[in-house]
């Protein structure tokens, strides 16, 4: 038996469209990283980018468990004597760009510091909205709401 290694040039990418609207933030940003990195495959190979291109929309109504929304804060630091600043989860979903909560999430799922994670995340397309500009690739629907009872939280 010999062990299967995937080339690049074998590797078929598909287009997966998700819909994030009442998804649990943590949940959806797993089965994202596992798409990209391509872990669903039977063919994964740790060093080769297997992973397909995933489109999510909808991400301004992404949905956290517990208290979250109000308790979670981000902090961050401005560089100077005394700057330390916080941000409250509520704040970042109703800001102008929701959908880096998304996106850091998924993120923070892939290896780190790695050049073949930066190749996979610019695979991920994120947007607020219903609407995207990827029709063309005509992206296959995936209904992660059904995978899992606790994937989907009515708010």
């Amino acid at each position: 038996m010999k062990t299967y290694s995937a080339k690049p040039a074998d590797v078929e990418k598909k287009w997966v469209l998700i819909d994030a609207d009442g998804l649990v933030v943590g949940r959806v940003a797993a089965l994202i990283a596992m798409r990209l990195r391509g872990k669903h495959k039977p063919s994964y190979t740790p060093h080769v980018d297997c992973g397909d291109h995933v489109v999510v929309i909808n991400a301004e109504k992404v949905v956290f468990t517990g208290n979250k929304m109000k308790d979670k804060k981000f902090y961050w630091h401005t560089g100077h004597p005394g700057g330390i600043k916080e941000r409250a989860m509520e704040k970042l979903i109703g800001g102008a760009h929701p959908e880096r909560v998304l996106e850091n999430a998924v993120r923070r799922m892939m290896p780190k510091d790695s050049p073949l994670a930066r190749t996979q995340m610019t695979h991920l397309r994120i947007y607020a909205g219903t609407e995207h500009p990827h029709e063309a690739q005509q992206p296959v629907a995936l209904d992660v709401g059904a995978l899992n009872r606790k994937n989907k939280r009515v708010a």
